[in-house]
């Protein structure tokens, strides 16, 4: 299945507590779309959260982080890893 990693900002300050609260929201609305969230990691100074999930598609991926709460702001294919 794809990988994307999906980027949202205005995140300023968030927490720990705060990051795995949005983390948990994605994983309770990700099966509605097939997807599954690996990975999340958060830079507070910046405000910038970054998920990798694999999905159907970029649409699945946008879907679920709209259910969740939470719109990302950009999602980038990650068809090449090592």
């Amino acid at each position: 299945m794809p990988k994307f990693m999906d980027v949202t900002r205005g995140m300023t300050g968030i927490t720990a507590e705060q990051l795995d609260e949005a983390h948990r929201a994605d994983l309770a609305a990700e099966h509605a779309e097939g997807v599954h969230f690996e990975h999340v990691w958060a830079d507070p100074g910046s405000g910038t959260v970054f998920c990798l999930s694999e999905a159907p598609s970029e649409d699945a991926v946008r879907r679920v982080h709209e259910l969740a709460g939470h719109p990302v702001d950009e999602i980038h294919p990650v068809p090449l890893r090592v």
